[in-house]
């Protein structure tokens, strides 16, 4: 089947933001683990490896449209020093994944390509919980401070 080449290409765009928290959130968790944080390790490395099926569903949809996945274009990696500057670096890219979806479910319904609008909708969902996960790392830090925050992430 031939897709929509703007769409594709949105396609395409949206697989380099993948790619790209895969590889921030990767890190972030070896950091973390590294420093003896391993909750909080898993926490990232289960959102790493969501973002990994993400990539997956791309790839394969891009294929079935009749285009080329393009699996060599990363954006800029925002790695945080500590924890704090991780996981808002985490919640920057979540929230521009979610404006990202946004607009190419948009696309998708405007060109007609349902299949590929509800496979979008799909990943938001899963978008949408990470930018919720965050924002609870987030007001945890607030409310109990980082040292104590920092002490119920050791195992």
């Amino acid at each position: 089947m031939q897709g929509n080449p703007k769409l594709i290409d949105t396609l395409n765009a949206l697989l380099a933001d993948e790619l790209t928290a895969i590889n921030q959130y990767v890190v972030h968790a070896e950091m973390c683990e590294d420093w003896g944080y391993g909750k909080l390790h898993e926490i990232i490395e289960k959102r790493a490896i969501t973002e990994m099926k993400h990539a997956e569903k791309l790839i394969g949809r891009i294929l079935f449209l009749g285009g080329r996945p393009i699996v060599s274009e990363l954006n800029k990696i925002h790695i945080g020093e500590d924890v704090p500057k991780q996981v808002e670096n985490d919640h920057t890219a979540e929230a521009g994944a979610i404006k990202a979806y946004n607009a190419a479910i948009a696309l998708a319904a405007e060109v007609g390509d349902h299949a590929t609008r509800d496979m979008l909708v799909d990943i938001l969902n899963d978008e949408d919980e990470h930018i919720d996960e965050i924002e609870e790392l987030m007001d945890q830090i607030e409310q109990m401070t980082l040292p104590i925050f920092l002490s119920t992430q050791v195992e």
